[in-house]
């Protein structure tokens, strides 16, 4: 009978506490249903539409879907492109963030120096960075290519060559490496230093140190690294417009359609294909299929990634 009499009121407190979950959860559901919610079930919407932005949208089925993947033919060159530039950029920061991060903690004097010169080319605006470094590999007036030329290096043409576009792009995000840096001099400064001199009582060697002591603490901020550099990657747009744009000489105005991929399409990236196609061409539903296409290449190789047999962690951590 206690048990009957005590249920209503049971329930009552149930209700309070999920209500009071509900509530502090509710900025994070508003923030999901209005900023990736609603987004993500529009483009799939407006994919199988024909929607110029003017007139209302008109169903067309699988035309769109037909056109990006069979017809389009700058869609292979973008997705090349954005595909190069997520295994080679995204692996060379890691590396270099990493590499940079292990010099700066071993320097024994000058550390805010250094610490600060690799930092500050982070803080760059990307658009402000790409002029000042397609201006330092201009072929015809940069210093890069007028000092190479002094040591009898025939320096190449950089943003005006296809094959040198992306890796002039790849050094460009290099030469930005500081946040990175920033964040493996933290893991490595948290590694415990008495493992270290186990290891050292061990016998162990520098590249032993680094292989059994180093890399399974900090292997979770390079798994970390990978997936956003990676994400990151797949949304890259500003720095190779701006840098085919001025590498090309054509100016940039208001009003003015800028048409990106110079030279050759080879710095063509999917994001810039989804601008051109919606906001310069009109064609929508198009755009909406290549972003929904980009969005599953991204949620595919993060969850490969994330996988602990594909990916950096090991099966303990």
């Amino acid at each position: 009978m206690a048990t009957l009499t005590n249920a209503p009121a049971l329930r009552r407190k149930a209700r309070r506490e999920r209500l009071r979950t509900l509530g502090f959860l509710s900025p994070w559901l508003v923030g999901f249903t209005v900023f990736f919610g609603y987004p993500l079930i529009a483009t799939v919407y407006f994919s199988f539409m024909h929607y110029n932005q003017i007139e209302a949208p008109t169903f067309v089925g699988l035309r769109n879907w037909r056109y990006v993947l069979e017809q389009m033919p700058l869609f292979g060159p973008a997705l090349w492109n954005t595909l190069w530039l997520v295994v080679v950029m995204v692996a060379l920061r890691v590396v270099f963030g990493l590499g940079i991060g292990l010099l700066v903690t071993r320097i024994k004097s000058g550390v805010g120096f250094f610490r600060t010169a690799f930092y500050l080319p982070y803080l760059a605006p990307p658009v402000a960075a790409t002029v000042a470094f397609v201006f330092l590999l201009n072929p015809g007036t940069g210093p890069v290519n007028d000092i190479l030329g002094s040591i009898g290096i025939h320096a190449p043409n950089w943003f005006n060559d296809p094959t040198w576009a992306k890796p002039s792009l790849v050094l460009l995000s290099l030469w930005g490496i500081g946040d990175l840096m920033v964040i493996f001099m933290a893991a490595l400064l948290d590694v415990p230093r008495e493992q270290y001199e186990a290891a050292e009582l061990d016998g162990a060697g520098a590249f032993h140190k680094f292989r059994y002591v180093t890399w399974p603490s900090i292997t979770p901020i390079v798994m970390f690294a990978v997936v956003t550099g990676v994400v990151q990657t797949m949304q890259y747009y500003t720095q190779a417009l701006v840098a085919g744009k001025l590498a090309s000489g054509v100016s940039i105005g208001p009003g003015s359609v800028i048409q990106p991929g110079y030279p050759d399409h080879s710095t063509l990236t999917v994001p810039q294909l989804v601008y051109s196609l919606g906001f310069q061409n009109f064609n929508t539903g198009a755009a909406c299929v290549l972003s929904l296409v980009l969005f599953a290449i991204a949620m595919a190789v993060t969850t490969l990634l994330m996988r602990k047999r594909a990916g950096l962690l090991s099966a303990e951590d």
